[in-house]
């Protein structure tokens, strides 16, 4: 009877690693068939339950030539996701009373920023970073001239002809503008005031200075032309070695892209996002306040389900809202998104799959959001 007990009790240990052992088999086939359907180059997956890391994993390669084989600690420029560690900024500024949301964002920046066919009404920090601003990236957004009414004979084409604050439209020139403002509320340079106050306290390595981080941890990002061949794309890494030289602080900011120039791996990026889906709190170190943080992740624009560089989507999961955001760029396709109160999350990149460039959700992304939670939460 004794050694029955001794048994059972051994395949009671047993059971956890077993069902973890199925699950990891069940979720590996789901991930490769979803690289096949869209051609994948790489894919790097982190799942977060419970409110911890419970599985990561990299398949396919980091690169083609040379066939390496993509690993969990590697980086990849996760672009637009880069704009969430511009608004955490400001979230700590505010704190400290350096602005307010409600902020002339003209004032803050040092010249006009008013839409000319609404040139009484105020355009405030809030609307850039909610994308209700009524500005655009009609001229660009890697050089503040073209916004700037002294610099550029056709910054009236950067607006919209909507009233601020009324609409939402995605603009990446928004983002580039607050990295500057940024810099001259903190008079440090854009990717050291986030490595200072974000990456450092997390124990995370990435940021936005292609120069200062180790490029044999870098991902080579690809894209697919129209007959489906494989280019590199090696200005995602470009070198800013020039532009940096002659650094002018809160004006040539965007060479540092705070829109979308960060650079960091899945898994330091779900220890990121563990923070905010944890209200500004993660690794026992407290990043914002949790007014803030829920400031951060509550809709300005209702229609988008858009907050301050983080959205709210209810299309990746039927009946269920996600909280996060998306990027792309060069190729790329990354996603970060959890669920604040139950405590799980996703984060999902690719470094290059063919994909039509008119989805507005990646497939592979939201295919792999959808393997990853039925699979371990649903």
């Amino acid at each position: 009877m004794k050694k029955t007990i001794i048994i059972i009790f051994h395949l009671a240990l047993l059971l956890p690693v077993l069902l973890f052992g199925q699950e990891t088999s069940e979720i590996d086939q789901r991930l490769q068939t979803i690289m096949q359907r869209y051609q994948a180059i790489g894919l790097s997956v982190v799942l977060v339950k419970n409110n911890q890391i419970y599985f990561h994993k990299s398949y396919g390669n980091k690169s083609i030539e040379d066939k390496t084989l993509l690993d969990d600690n590697d980086i990849f420029r996760i672009a637009s996701i880069s704009k969430s560690f511009t608004a955490t900024s400001f979230m700590q500024l505010l704190k400290q009373g350096r602005c307010s949301l409600d902020d002339d964002f003209g004032d803050l920046i040092g010249f006009p920023i008013r839409n000319p066919n609404y040139p009484e009404e105020k355009i405030t920090l809030r609307m850039i970073l909610s994308h209700t601003s009524s500005i655009n990236d009609q001229n660009g957004y890697f050089n503040l001239d073209v916004i700037n009414p002294t610099k550029n004979p056709n910054w009236k084409s950067s607006y919209n002809n909507y009233t601020p604050g009324s609409q939402y439209q995605y603009c990446n020139l928004n983002f580039n503008m607050a990295g500057a403002v940024l810099e001259k509320l903190t008079q440090m340079r854009f990717d050291n005031y986030i490595s200072k106050n974000i990456l450092k306290p997390l124990h995370l390595y990435g940021g936005y200075c292609v120069d200062s981080l180790d490029h044999s941890r870098l991902v080579p990002l690809y894209s697919f032309d129209n007959n489906a061949n494989i280019i590199e794309e090696p200005n995602a890494y470009a070198p800013r070695r020039d532009e940096l030289a002659a650094y002018q602080l809160g004006y040539t900011t965007p060479v540092l892209s705070p829109t979308g120039g960060m650079k960091i791996s899945t898994l330091d990026l779900a220890k990121y996002m563990l923070m905010h889906m944890n209200y500004g709190v993660a690794s026992g170190k407290k990043i914002m306040d949790k007014k803030y943080a829920k400031i951060m992740q509550t809709a300005v624009n209702s229609d988008a389900g858009y907050g301050l560089a983080i959205m709210n989507e209810n299309t990746v999961i039927p009946g269920v809202t996600l909280t996060g955001h998306t990027g792309s760029a060069y190729g790329l396709y990354s996603a970060m998104f959890f669920n604040p109160v139950k405590k799980y999350g996703f984060v999902v990149i690719t470094n290059g799959c063919n994909i039509p460039d008119s989805e507005n959700f990646n497939p592979l992304l939201k295919d792999c959001i959808r393997a990853l939670y039925d699979t371990y939460i649903k």
